[in-house]
């Protein structure tokens, strides 16, 4: 059995196009693929700049596309909010981002890659400054 992964995804520019504070179109085979990953058991963090009503807006989005989202921008559902001077970093294996450093791969590599041969790469024993992780 696989593991489920906590997967953060960004919003504007990664699940839609960029058009912030509205919420664009979506991004080619994003819905699709989130549907596909939740069906694979992972769950997805919906983890973005937004705040207010640009934020409830893109909660809804996720929501009316099938793709509710497990936590937004939190760890877990019920982790309390942070305050406004408190860094809102998660804990998540995963995070996916249209400003990956080398870029955004697109959503079906994404999905290739974690589903390859049902074996996910965050899966394989993680490195730390060349040593492995015990």
């Amino acid at each position: 059995m696989r593991k489920s992964l906590l997967i953060a995804v960004d919003f504007d520019g990664t699940i839609v196009e960029d058009a912030y504070p509205r919420v664009g179109k979506p991004m080619p085979f994003a819905l699709e693929t989130i549907k596909m990953l939740q069906a694979d058991g992972h769950r997805i963090i919906l983890w973005t700049y937004r705040h207010g009503k640009a934020l409830q807006d893109a909660e809804e989005f996720m929501i009316k596309s099938g793709i509710p989202p497990y936590a937004v921008n939190r760890s877990y559902p019920e982790e309390e909010s942070h305050p406004n001077d408190v860094s809102r970093k998660i804990n998540a294996d995963l995070f996916i981002d249209d400003r990956n450093f080398g870029g955004f791969p697109g959503w079906g590599q994404i999905y290739q890659k974690l589903n390859r041969d049902g074996n996910s790469p965050i899966l394989e024993k993680r490195r730390f400054f060349g040593r492995r992780r015990r």
